[in-house]
C-alpha cells in the first residue's frame, strides 16, 4: 500500500500574454520499499518542491523512482534533482521525443537528450506493471506516447492521467486542448473513463487540476480545495506587493 501526497497542485489554466503556465501536478507515493514521484515539474516550481519534500521528510536522495507521464518540460525537467532515482518514461514517448527537431513547443530538447543517455533510465511498455501495483496504459493524443498510470495496490485504486486528461473540463467534455489528433485524444479519454468506472471510489489525479472522484451519479467532483495566485510588484518598493487570486469562488 502507498501513502499518496500531492506536493504540487496542478492548475487548469494558461497565461493570457506569456504562454503556458506549466503548473503541473506532482505526486509523492511512499511504501515500505519505494519513494516515488509521479512527474517532477519545471524550473519555476523547484523551491516550492524542495520545501514540500522537506515538509514530508523526504530528501532528494531518498527518492527511489521518478515516473514521467510524458516528456514535456513542465512534467519532466527536474529529474536531474534526484540522483539515486530510477527514471521511468514510456518507450513510445522517449523514441518520439528524441526524434523531434528543436521547435516552438513544450519539448525540452536538451533534457530529452540527457534523459535518453542517463544510465538510470528505464523504458516502460504499455500494459506493463513496472513498479509494484503500478501499471502503465498508453494514452496518446497530447503526445504520441503519453502514459496513464493505474495504481491498484491501495484499497481504492488511483489513476494518474498526466496530460492525457489535463483537467475536469477535458474529462467531462471529452475534448482536449493541445492535441495532435482530436479523435486519438477522445479515445484515450474514453479509456480513462473505463478505468475510472471500474471500482467506485477510485481517485483520479489529473495533470493540471485537483484530484477527482465520481459521485453517486457518476459526475466528477473535486477532492480538496484549489489554491493558486500570483504576487506582483507594482508599487515603488518591495514591501507592498499585490496579490491576485487565480481561482473561482464557485465551480
Amino acid at each position: 500500500m502507498y501513502r499518496i501526497d500531492i506536493l504540487v497542485q496542478g492548475f487548469p489554466g494558461k497565461s493570457v500574454c506569456h504562454g503556458g503556465l506549466g503548473w503541473s501536478t506532482i505526486a509523492l507515493l511512499r511504501s515500505e520499499t519505494h519513494t516515488i514521484l509521479i512527474d517532477v515539474g519545471a524550473f519555476g516550481v523547484r523551491k516550492h518542491l524542495a520545501k514540500q519534500l522537506a515538509d514530508h521528510g523526504v530528501a532528494p536522495e531518498d527518492v527511489t523512482d521518478v515516473v514521467l507521464t510524458h516528456a514535456h518540460y513542465d512534467h519532466s525537467v527536474n529529474f536531474t534533482l534526484f540522483p539515486k532515482a530510477r527514471l521511468w518514461i514510456g518507450a513510445v514517448e522517449l523514441d518520439w521525443a528524441v526524434a523531434q527537431p528543436p521547435g516552438f513547443d513544450p519539448l525540452p530538447e536538451l533534457y530529452v537528450e540527457a534523459l535518453a543517455r542517463d544510465p538510470r533510465l528505464r523504458r516502460v511498455a504499455a500494459g506493463e506493471e513496472f513498479l509494484p501495483g503500478l501499471t502503465a496504459h498508453l494514452a496518446p493524443g497530447h503526445t504520441p506516447g503519453c502514459l496513464v498510470f493505474h495504481l491498484t495496490r491501495n484499497p481504492l485504486p488511483v489513476i494518474f492521467t498526466g496530460d492525457a486528461a489535463k483537467n475536469r473540463a477535458e474529462l467531462i467534455s471529452g475534448k482536449t486542448d493541445m492535441t495532435y489528433d482530436e479523435a486519438v485524444s477522445e479515445a484515450s479519454i474514453a479509456m480513462i473513463w473505463e478505468l475510472w468506472r471500474r471500482v467506485p471510489g477510485t481517485l483520479l489525479i489529473p495533470g493540471h487540476d485537483l484530484s477527482l472522484r465520481l459521485d453517486e451519479a457518476g459526475h466528477p467532483q473535486f477532492v480538496g480545495e484549489r489554491r493558486a495566485g500570483i504576487t506582483a510588484w507594482f508599487a515603488e518598493d518591495l514591501e507592498h506587493p499585490t496579490q491576485f487570486k487565480l481561482i473561482c469562488e464557485a465551480v
